[in-house]
Parts: C-alpha cells; structure tokens; sequence
C-alpha cells in the first residue's frame, strides 16, 4: 500500500470515528458531515431508500424513539469500502447492526445497514461454541 493510500485510510477511519462518535452523543449536523450531498442510504430489512444527505439527517433528527446507547465494536476498512459493527440502544432494546459506506473523495456516497436482534443460542450447539463478549 503507498504512502498517499494510507494517509487516506488514516483521514477516512478518521472521519468515521468522528461520525460515530457525534452519532452516540445527538450532535445530528456533526454526525452528518461524512456524506456527500447525494448520498443514498439503503435500509435493506425495511425496502428504504434514503437520497440525499438532507433526507437522512431530517429521518434520523425526526426518530421518535432516540437511541439511548450507541457502542462500536469494530471499524474495518480500506479504500473506498469501510464496515462498521456497533450496537444501539432504543428504549431498552439492543439493535446489533452493521453498517456498510462506500467512500469517494474522502466522503461517504453509499451506505447500507442492517439491523437485527438478540435472539437465545439454541442449547444444541453449546458444546461448540463459546460466549462472544
């Protein structure tokens, strides 16, 4: 990898600590600043999609239930293609979801997550696995 990709890996992973970090605390322009004005957002699970960066900071300014918790377990990323693993919390329920951004010149023109639930491990398979933290 040349020295100038780095340097762009550094300023992304940059970029989206920021993000992550204004998206936990409510700070809705901040958390905004990482996409370009035409970005799509694309909520597979539910069949949405989202133009525009002015569309989905109204959408996730006007979320009736605010998350109440917000944790990163994971960025990983090169180039143009990062994912980010991380948990919300809204009204008492945990939303594990990933997050998928396709990055051009620094900002994000793509992004696609997926939202799911805790469910029980089923007993049948205890003897293989183990309690992931």
């Amino acid at each position: 990898m040349s020295e100038l990709n780095v340097k762009e890996d550094e300023q992304i992973r940059e970029a989206l600590e920021a993000h992550w970090r204004a998206s936990a605390a409510g700070d809705i322009n901040t958390e905004h600043d990482i996409y370009e004005d035409d970005a799509i957002c694309d909520y597979p699970q539910s069949g949405e999609r989202i133009f525009g960066r002015s569309n989905l900071q109204a959408l996730r300014s006007h979320h009736p239930g605010k998350p109440s918790g917000f944790k990163v377990r994971r960025i990983q990323g090169s180039g143009n293609l990062w994912v980010t693993e991380y948990t919300i919390l809204y009204q008492g329920q945990t939303a594990y979801t990933v997050s998928i951004m396709e990055f051009r010149s620094g900002k994000v023109v793509h992004e696609t997550q997926y939202f799911a639930d805790p469910f029980e491990a089923p007993a049948w398979r205890s003897q293989w696995v183990g309690k992931s933290p």
